[in-house]
């Protein structure tokens, strides 16, 4: 496909692919709209506004630590459309600074992750990557892969993260992230059409928060998933004294709270999907 052989190219390349009279124009992503290196309007078809992400981020953040098993936290939380571009950045605190600032961007790698890594007919969370990524793991490297956009994650003024005028909005971050926290996002047709990231607690609080959201968005039709016999991409902890994942995609204990609550989460909080056919 010509977008995605211009999209990664030099400039000169890309001109004598897509013919230089067609212009990087001819390049672009069909998904994002714009100049063809992932800054443009992102599809919000489906996803959820800024204020619906920062409401659900916060009643997902309101059961506090004995709800989530974290240390009970404000938290960060990004969604991207299906190409990676942001749609939306929130915190769930007063302020910005009322949360752990380099989550910001974790959130986004998270949401970058689930979303490019999962398709419509399997869901990997970013906590189902952490075994296969470890050394001598099956996907070892991948967190070394598609790194984040330096200049997207560190533009603009502080006083706008967070905000609707959250400078990596528009454009394409990256990133991979391997613990808990990311989600793809699915509609009620079974679609997937984007992703969803949270960060500023423990690992594993940032999962158990980060489902509740997506629950609440009711973006959850999950099609398939490596947890609870194939049918979700929940958490799995099913790491033994050896250090190995029985599965192949299992997650590290945070907390005795933190795994109940997690383990829990199908049946407190179950998924919508995958849809009737």
């Amino acid at each position: 496909m010509l977008t995605e052989r211009c999209h990664w190219r030099h400039l000169g390349v890309a001109l004598l692919s897509c013919g230089f009279a067609l212009g990087l124009g001819a390049c672009s992503d069909d998904d994002d709209g714009g100049d063809g290196i992932g800054f443009g309007p992102p599809q919000t078809e489906g996803l959820p506004s800024h204020e619906a992400l920062r409401t659900a981020l916060q009643d997902a953040v309101a059961e506090g630590a004995a709800g989530n098993g974290g240390f009970g936290l404000n938290m960060w939380a990004t969604v991207v459309d299906r190409s990676g571009i942001v749609v939306a950045v929130a915190f769930s605190g007063p302020g910005v600074g009322d949360q752990w600032l380099l989550s910001r961007v974790i959130s986004a790698q998270k949401a970058s992750t689930a979303n490019g890594l999962s398709l419509n007919g399997l869901a990997l969370s970013t906590a189902n990557l952490w075994a296969a990524t470890q050394p001598g793991g099956s996907l070892f490297g991948l967190q070394e892969s598609n790194p984040v956009d330096h200049d997207v994650a560190y533009a603009g003024d502080v006083a706008t993260f967070g905000t609707t005028g959250d400078p990596m909005t528009g454009k394409r971050v990256g990133g991979v992230n391997v613990f808990g926290g990311g989600f793809a996002l699915y509609n009620s047709a079974g679609e997937r059409i984007g992703g969803i990231g949270v960060s500023g607690d423990s690992s594993c609080a940032d999962h158990n928060i980060a489902w509740k959201a997506r629950d609440q968005l009711g973006l959850d039709f999950v099609p398939a998933g490596v947890a609870d016999g194939g049918t979700t991409d929940n958490i799995i902890y099913d790491i033994g004294g050896d250090g190995v994942s029985v599965s192949g995609f299992g997650h590290p204990e945070c907390s005795t709270l933190a795994t109940q609550i997690g383990q829990q989460l199908p049946t407190t909080h179950p998924v919508s999907g995958p849809p009737a056919t």
